[in-house]
């Protein structure tokens, strides 16, 4: 048996992504343990692997970011990720290598494995530690001759003056507009102790060792340079939710026998519901749909005033209830929320222009499988065209059954976990 030492940034989407892996090698007998803010402990627990606590003066992500960092809200979009970058991502990586290396001191690991935020772990495999394996939750960000910079939204091309055109915006992005991030980063890396990197900023979090991404080869762009070491593993989604049930008005929208739209904005983005779920609401109210959508923590309220006759909402609803029902979803991008609405076969239209969601609506769009709105506030109007547009055209629903198809080929869970065993049995026959 393999012992796995797992990291994480503290933050729950990069938690909950892992999860599935975890419980999956927890479940074939690994010892697996899990280096990340207590404050996901439970998250941690149910897995079966142990909480290996970060110590609180690392976790950068401790509450509301506007509000732990004052100085970063009047910050321009791209300064701010710059920002981002520096100070959440970069500048604790080295406190928490030196806590993993601690704990890989204490007892061995074979494999170290993180999400592809989590700097740490790349930087303790490159000091002498364990290989390590990088768990992709948003689109693919490794660099390829066949597509532009991760971030600009823009589509693939592999001709010769789309590969010349991502040359340049590569070039630019990484020699100008990151330039300063870079810098940074390098001078961490020599404190460190390591060399200089030439690595894409975006494409840093790729292991060269085994990268597991999210999602399947249909909805990514095609690479002709892609990596044998990058494996799709599908959605990282495990149906084990059986502390949430349906709402009691569920079966009898069921029995409407309307089209289902669901929308949401998501477990992050949702501070600013007019942004795209009123909209939507207001875009379907007279259309012969039902409205059913999920205001995720934006409000612990159960009741919403103002609802139109056919639209019904809740704080949360278990997708694996829910989307095999619904005949079209309408988000913001949300990576792990796409994936599941392909794997059950929904369509999507997708309004989101923050992290990285234009290259998630991208990619819906460039698969057939949606509608890109290009824009996270869209108003009535361009909604409900574009509601109308998926419904009323099967070549969508079809795209995102043929998605379905290659999701019900593969199961996270056992699929990360098969190679990554087969990753540590290399390892430990090296040291034989």
């Amino acid at each position: 048996m393999a012992e796995i030492l797992t990291g994480t940034l503290p933050a729950t989407g990069h938690v909950v992504s892992l999860q599935p892996v975890v419980r999956e090698l927890v479940s074939r007998g690994h010892t697996v343990r899990w280096y990340t803010s207590e404050r996901y402990a439970d998250e941690v627990e149910t897995t079966g692997a142990q909480l290996e606590p970060m110590s609180p003066h690392l976790d950068m992500f401790a509450g509301p970011l506007d509000e732990l960092y004052p100085e970063r809200v009047e910050l321009t979009a791209l300064r701010r990720v710059k920002w981002d970058l520096k100070h959440l991502f970069m500048n604790p990586t080295a406190g928490q290598a030196e806590e993993l290396r601690l704990l890989h001191e204490r007892r061995a690991a074979d494999v170290l494995l993180c999400d592809p935020g989590f700097g740490a772990a790349r930087m303790l495999s490159e000091l002498g530690g364990p290989p390590w394996v990088s768990v992709g939750s948003t689109p693919l960000t490794l660099p390829s001759r066949d597509t532009a910079p991760f971030g600009s939204g823009l589509p693939p091309s592999s001709s010769k003056a789309g590969r010349a055109r991502n040359a340049l915006l590569r070039y630019v992005f990484n020699n100008i507009v990151m330039r300063d991030v870079l810098a940074h980063r390098d001078e961490l890396r020599r404190r460190a102790g390591l060399p200089s990197s030439r690595e894409d900023i975006m494409g840093s979090g790729v292991s060269p060792h085994l990268h597991l991404q999210s999602g399947v080869a249909g909805l990514e762009y095609p690479r002709s340079d892609l990596p044998a070491h990058v494996h799709f593993i599908g959605a990282l989604a495990d149906d084990v939710d059986t502390a949430h049930v349906m709402p009691h008005w569920w079966e009898a929208v069921r029995g409407l026998g309307l089209p289902i739209v669901h929308v949401t904005q998501g477990t992050v983005s949702n501070t600013e519901l007019d942004d795209l779920l009123l909209p939507t609401l207001r875009a379907l109210s007279q259309e012969d749909v039902v409205v059913v959508a999920t205001l995720g923590n934006a409000t612990s309220r159960s009741e919403f005033t103002g609802l139109p006759a056919n639209a019904y909402v809740a704080p949360y609803l278990p997708y694996h209830l829910l989307l095999p029902h619904i005949s079209l979803m309408v988000t913001n991008g949300g990576f792990g929320g796409v994936n599941e609405a392909l794997r059950h076969g929904v369509p999507l239209v997708v309004a989101g222009r923050s992290e990285d969601k234009p290259e998630v609506a991208a990619r819906v769009a460039h698969a057939g499988a949606g509608v890109d709105l290009r824009t996270a506030t869209p108003d009535v109007a361009a909604l409900h065209t574009a509601v109308r547009k998926v419904l009323d055209t099967p070549s969508y629903r079809h795209n995102a059954r043929a998605l379905a198809a290659q999701y019900g080929e593969v199961q996270a869970g056992p699929r990360a976990a098969a190679l990554i065993e087969r990753l540590a049995r290399s390892t430990s026959s090296e040291h034989l």
